[in-house]
């Protein structure tokens, strides 16, 4: 069976025409659309029941078809760390759709959305294995467990105060340094675009095999931002005069007790985002982040 996904935070409300456009052209190009079943119900909503025929419903990882072709991510970059969370381990590939404001992750604008799906269908696109980071916790493991993975970053932060926290930091279990700040970001080359560069951190190309290190507000003139090699094992102990702190992993927060042990490593899968021609990575530094812009150019 020939399927192509659609997966949507915000449903109908913003775009609707758009989507329901998305969903005649896929049955024209030959394949059975599959929607979440909140885009599902919205559309039921708005536009009738008709629409909806021989349409494949899925809630999320258990039941999303593996043999879908492709997964449409319409919305923002926050709707694309969403729509990694549903495939994981699938290898279905997912395209970015940009609806939202920045859209780094979702590359393309929604303008050309039919076309970047025609050039998919057609051949005519590439495929990124973008690197996640996955979390273990001690002794709170039941509380990431399921969803204990982050394409963007894994971050410590301070809770429910102004005071500076504590992170006690081990690289391969040998001692790196304790961390006074706000926090600490480990971060992927995918996330390097997000909140580590507006801490400081560097841009790290796709594939480029590396994690980086970044600290939030840190309170010490010598702190850097760290790259290190993408097999490395991080463990973080936070410690402050709260008794907790939150640990997020990319829209994902939890709070958990200070003198938690948080072992972070590189997953044993990863996501597959789908990239079309003109938008590559160095093309969306340019356009989005406006790399190298300069008057005189």
């Amino acid at each position: 069976m020939k399927i192509i996904g659609i997966y949507t935070r915000n449903g109908l409300t913003d775009y609707p025409e758009d989507l329901l456009q998305l969903i005649q052209h896929i049955r024209q190009s030959g394949y059975k659309p599959a929607l979440h079943n909140h885009l599902a119900d919205q559309i039921r909503k708005k536009a009738g029941e008709a629409i909806l025929e021989g349409v494949l419903l899925f809630t999320g990882y258990k039941d999303i078809p593996r043999e879908m072709k492709l997964l449409v991510s319409y919305g923002g970059d926050g709707t694309m760390l969403r729509a990694a969370m549903l495939v994981r381990d699938s290898g279905i590939p997912v395209l970015g759709i940009n609806a939202g404001r920045l859209g780094f992750l979702a590359h393309v604008p929604r303008h050309d959305g039919i076309q970047a799906l025609n050039r998919f269908l057609a051949g005519q696109y590439e495929t990124e294995a973008r690197t996640l980071l996955t979390v273990d916790t001690f002794p709170q493991k039941n509380k990431v467990a399921g969803l204990n993975f982050a394409l963007n970053e894994v971050t410590v932060t301070r809770k429910n105060t102004t005071s500076m926290i504590q992170v006690e930091a081990y690289l391969n279990d040998e001692f790196l340094s304790h961390y006074w700040a706000d926090g600490l970001i480990v971060s992927t080359p995918t996330g390097s675009t997000g909140y580590s560069l507006s801490c400081g951190g560097p841009i790290l190309m796709p594939g480029s095999g590396n994690f980086v290190l970044t600290a939030i507000a840190p309170h010490n003139l010598t702190v850097r931002p760290l790259v290190i090699p993408d097999d490395s094992e991080v463990k973080l102990i936070p410690y402050g005069r709260e008794k907790e702190f939150l640990l997020s992993m990319d829209s994902r927060v939890y709070s958990l007790p200070f003198g938690t042990e948080i072992t972070v490593r590189k997953a044993g899968f990863k996501i597959n985002l789908v990239r079309i021609e003109p938008y590559t990575f160095i093309h969306t530094l340019r356009q989005k982040l406006f790399w190298g812009f300069d008057n005189r150019n």
